[in-house]
């Protein structure tokens, strides 16, 4: 997997020595996250609440926000773009099993992303469509764990009402693809649409008083998709 980041990486920089065309874009519109998750089981939850064993997991739910993506067009063909949003919320509950839709608690997150774009030339100024390539980071923060959680670890006698019950999960760096068309509807204006997939793996934390009693590695891989307006300069 190294090796695939640095291949990406050193495309996403020949890119960019290329002459320039001084073209700007900027997209906006609706993004949305939408998971493909799976998960490790829940193992020490399992052997606590006397579950069957490996009948748990955890799931993320999808969630749309506000995208921004910049687009700097390099050459006729080749674009560098940079795909932003405001912050994704997304809700983690338990997957199977007599607890099936407990909920873990709660997570925001910004999962930035650098593609390098090909851009197909159809002899049709008004279709633009184009595929990419590129490199996701994604950046968990203020996980919450859920006050359900908190109540059903009590009723097991695993933690007591002074304890301090916290969700933690890391951050995650993966490839991209993607795949989207430019609609030319005036002379700067076009509408955009674009569908990404993602690889973004993370592990969960519930942690009590600072020491972990429940890890699981959470595989969220989700497409994302994005419906908007494109102005250039």
């Amino acid at each position: 997997m190294k090796t695939s980041y640095k291949t990406i990486a050193s495309l996403l920089l020949a890119v960019s020595a290329a002459p320039a065309l001084a073209n700007w874009s900027v997209n906006v519109g609706a993004i949305t996250v939408a998971p493909q998750d799976s998960s490790s089981h829940l193992n020490v939850v399992e052997r606590v609440a006397n579950l069957p064993a490996n009948s748990t997991e955890v799931s993320v739910n999808n969630n749309t926000q506000l995208g921004i993506t910049i687009d700097y067009q390099l050459t006729k063909n080749w674009t560098i773009e940079l795909i932003a949003a405001t912050p994704f919320n997304h809700d983690v509950k338990v997957k199977g099993s007599a607890i099936d839709g407990l909920s873990v608690g709660s997570t925001k997150h910004l999962p930035p992303t650098l593609v390098a774009q090909y851009h197909f030339d159809l002899g049709d100024s008004r279709f633009d469509p184009f595929v990419g390539l590129g490199i996701n980071y994604t950046n968990f923060f203020q996980e919450q764990v859920s006050g359900e959680l908190v109540s059903t670890l009590q009723a097991l006698n695993v933690t007591d009402a002074d304890d301090k019950v916290e969700l933690k999960l890391k951050d995650s760096v993966g490839l991209a693809i993607q795949a989207g068309v430019n609609v030319k509807l005036a002379d700067s204006w076009s509408a955009h649409l674009m569908l990404s997939k993602m690889n973004i793996d993370t592990e969960g934390r519930v942690q009590v008083n600072g020491n972990t009693i429940q890890s699981v590695d959470v595989t969220i891989d989700p497409y994302v998709w994005m419906i908007g307006a494109r102005y250039s300069f």
